[in-house]
């Protein structure tokens, strides 16, 4: 079906419905404009968004959790996200609203020329048709005066009062007449044939090809429309994976965060490294003086203050350095953040975690300096071998500079891998398994020893009242300084020391009987020798490296003597003969316990 053949009297409403199709096609225009817009504002917006929301530098630390760390992907895949939707709003500009624009000024020059075509047909067939009519009134009126002529001829034939003369008068004018109207009907019948001529092909053959035109300007409107639609749509979905993978992203990023993973990060970061202070000792005032008791209570006091210190963050410790420092005279070397080079004043933990982290940074600087030195070491040879491409005298300069650096660097390396390893010993020491026991040891021993209030020389004994702040280091350094027995892995048989054979020490090995320079709290300890619990079989070979661990070998059977009270280790007895022994600790993990029934 075709506008021509159906709509052959509706040049009008024709003319006004491409109008409106046009129209329509800018709307929708104007339609996908706005929306790039919004699209541009949307991206726009969720990159300031993002930006906005990026972790500051002083909030670096913090994203090392798992939620933090997701957050930052999540972070990640919103601004993939905008980016997405930029290339939607570019894609749409490009393809659909530009080709709207082209096709709405085509449309609009084509209807124009169909619109004047028809105008012209239209205005033709109007002028033949009012020629027509001319003709008509032409013919009408001859015919009239044709008529009334012949009737006045008649009269005056047949009136014989008038002459002949007036006769012949009569008979000229109805000639006359009737000529004129012969050829009046001759015209109006020339003018009728060529309108109807001029109708048919105006209906049949021009206003059909002006109006099939326009039908076809309207389907190529529609189908323009039909195109632009699918063009947006396929926009969307070219960066649908995109923006699905993006959705992934950020599903994945919530399957990251892992709680108990932060618990553990949170306490490898603010965990300081000190024990918890010992239980505070009674101290009898009828048996200590007031200076002891004073040095006690101070003693108690510091240990307290210490752990108070180590349970601070990082970031306190810095602020207390940079207060206190300036009243100080103290002669390390503080860094730009206000700590000292080796990091002594943090607890041990950040300490070591401060170390690595300065180790591993000059690391990195060796390895970029060693890369250039390289560099600079071909770049000479090159020179030597071509004295054209330039002087190697040129690179020694620079050799030298990089040499002086490379060594610089490598001593730092060689300085806080010093503080490294001193700092891992201190931590070794605190978290061996006699120093976890060592207070309970000196409790015991104090105990017995302040029961005279006196040694065998009738002197007050300073050293029991301070047992509890001893560490195992301190233990080992006074049993040295007085001379007292030191058994084979190095630790003291002195009840003072804490590490006796009783079952609360730690004795490198022992017998059953006491020799010659036995003290008698010795002997009162050894009367304590505990009865094993169990025995266990050695999994894995074990080779004692802290204060008040034993060797084994792997299939090696044991007592056990004590059970592990939650610091990873236990308390185990290996009988060396008839009268010897051996006690100390070894890794729970690595041994498996037989209990007695």
């Amino acid at each position: 079906m075709s506008w021509g053949t159906e709509l052959w009297d509706q040049y009008d409403n024709l003319a006004l419905h491409t109008q409106k199709g046009i129209d329509f096609l800018d709307k929708y225009g104007n339609f996908v404009r706005d929306r790039c817009a919004i699209e541009l504002e949307y991206a726009s917006k969720l990159r300031r968004l993002v930006k906005n929301y990026q972790p500051k530098k002083k909030e670096e630390e913090d994203y090392e959790y798992t939620s933090w760390q997701a957050f930052r992907n999540v972070l990640k895949e919103i601004g993939d996200l905008a980016g997405q939707r930029e290339i939607v709003a570019e894609t749409l500009q490009a393809k659909v609203i530009h080709g709207i624009s082209l096709l709405s000024k085509n449309l609009r020059d084509d209807r124009k020329k169909c619109l004047t075509e028809g105008a012209s047909l239209t205005h033709t067939l109007t002028t033949q048709i009012a020629a027509l009519e001319r003709a008509k009134r032409n013919y009408d009126k001859s015919y009239r005066d044709a008529e009334k002529s012949i009737e006045n001829y008649q009269k005056a034939d047949a009136d014989l009062n008038l002459s002949r003369a007036e006769v012949e008068k009569h008979k000229h004018n109805m000639t006359m007449k009737c000529q004129q109207s012969d050829d009046s009907k001759n015209e109006y019948a020339n003018q009728l044939q060529k309108s109807n001529k001029l109708q048919q092909t105006h209906y049949e053959t021009s206003l059909p090809e002006v109006f099939n035109r326009l039908q076809e300007i309207d389907e190529k409107r529609t189908k323009g429309i039909k195109e632009f639609i699918k063009s947006a749509a396929d926009a969307e979905s070219s960066v649908a994976p995109i923006i699905a993978r993006c959705l992934e992203g950020i599903v994945k990023a919530s399957e990251s965060i892992d709680e108990k993973e932060d618990s553990s990060k949170v306490i490898e970061r603010y965990k300081s490294g000190f024990t918890p202070p010992a239980d505070i000792p009674f101290e009898d005032l009828s048996k200590v003086d007031a200076e002891s008791s004073n040095y006690s209570s101070q003693n108690n006091l510091g240990i307290n203050n210490m752990t108070q210190k180590g349970t601070m963050g990082a970031n306190k410790l810095k602020k207390r350095v940079g207060i206190f420092g300036i009243f100080g005279s103290n002669k390390n070397t503080l860094s730009t953040d206000g700590m000292k080079e080796d990091f002594s004043d943090l607890p041990p933990n950040q300490r070591r975690k401060k170390l690595m982290a300065k180790i591993q940074e000059i690391q990195q600087k060796i390895t970029q300096e060693t890369a250039a030195y390289d560099g600079l070491v071909k770049m000479k040879g090159v020179y030597e071998a071509n004295t054209m491409l330039g002087d190697p005298t040129t690179v020694d300069a620079q050799l030298n500079e990089s040499g002086s650096r490379l060594e610089k660097l490598k001593s730092e390396l060689k300085k806080f891998k010093m503080y490294l390893d001193a700092a891992n010993n201190a931590q070794m020491m605190q978290h061996s398994p006699q120093s976890h026991r060592n207070m309970y040891n000196g409790q015991r021993s104090s105990r017995h020893s302040n029961g005279s209030g006196e040694n065998e020389d009738g002197d007050d004994n300073p050293d029991d009242a301070r047992s509890l702040s001893r560490s195992a280091s301190e233990g080992s350094v006074a049993q040295a300084q007085n001379g007292l027995n030191i058994n084979n892995n190095g630790s003291s048989a002195s009840p003072e020391s804490g590490l006796g054979t009783s079952h609360t020490s730690l004795p490198g090995s022992g017998h059953g009987s006491a020799n010659d320079n036995t003290h008698p709290e010795d002997m009162y300890y050894e009367a304590e020798l505990l009865q094993p619990l169990g025995t266990c079989k050695a999994l894995y070979p074990f080779d004692a490296t802290s204060e008040g661990s034993i060797p084994m070998a792997e299939g090696e059977e044991l007592q056990v003597i004590e059970l592990d009270q939650g610091d990873g280790w236990t308390r185990v007895r290996r009988m060396c003969g008839s009268n010897g022994w051996e006690e100390g600790f070894v890794p729970t993990s690595y041994i498996e316990s037989t209990l007695y029934a």
